[in-house]
């Protein structure tokens, strides 16, 4: 099942100061057709996708996740993060209830970009950790931001969340906007020996919610 969403503001497709809709198609995945949405932000020039299923607009809170861009473990199977698996699973769980919308942000290696992620990926295998990694290249552990998610949940008359992530600093961020947050549901999966001291750094240094299994490490992620 999928559903057109009709613009709440119906003045145009300029939702935002900065951010465009640009426009929607069907996206038929294993799981269930989404509506597949495209925006951009005009002063970075990054597009930013939503994936919806159901009726979202009704006011009711909704089963969301806030997806930053993985390349390496979204599309190329990559075991040094969990990504990939969180991308699939949080859809997987969206199709099961047959409702909810997944919000994809260019915002590759925790902003860093791709190149710098994979220069980052090259630091770690001499011992860095992903916290330790960014820093040697002069980044901050994180530099993503969510300033773009207000407008394009307000285009797609999502009013509150129940959001999927292991991440407080996400539901900070979107409290601060004005988003409400009703529920936090946990997005463990696919710890393996290539990624476990990256998600052991993420809880660590990055305040992620997660368990701590004490597998041994053989490498990590961005």
């Amino acid at each position: 099942m999928s559903t057109h969403i009709t613009p709440n503001n119906a003045a145009a497709a300029q939702i935002h100061e900065s951010l465009e809709y640009v426009t929607s198609c069907a996206l038929p995945t294993p799981w269930a057709t989404f509506q597949l949405h495209a925006f951009i932000d005009h002063p970075s020039g990054k597009e930013h996708l939503a994936l919806v299923l159901g009726d979202v607009n009704d006011g009711l809170p909704v089963l969301a996740r806030i997806h930053s861009e993985c390349l390496t473990g979204d599309a190329l199977f990559s075991q040094r993060c969990d990504c990939g698996a969180q991308l699939e699973g949080s859809l997987q769980q969206i199709a099961a209830e047959g409702r909810g919308a997944v919000l994809y942000l260019r915002q590759e290696g925790r902003g860093i970009g791709l190149l710098n992620k994979i220069r980052a990926y090259h630091i770690q295998d001499s011992g860095a950790d992903t916290v330790e990694a960014n820093q040697q290249l002069g980044f901050a552990d994180d530099l993503r931001h969510y300033g773009m998610c207000e407008p394009m949940l307000q285009y797609l008359g999502i009013k509150t969340l129940r959001l999927m992530t292991n991440n407080p600093r996400k539901m900070d961020a979107l409290k601060k906007m004005g988003v409400p947050v009703v529920e936090r549901i946990p997005l463990i999966l696919n710890r393996n020996p290539f990624n476990t001291r990256y998600l052991d750094t993420k809880a660590a240094k990055l305040g992620h919610i997660l368990p701590n299994e004490g597998l041994e490490h053989q490498d990590e992620t961005e």
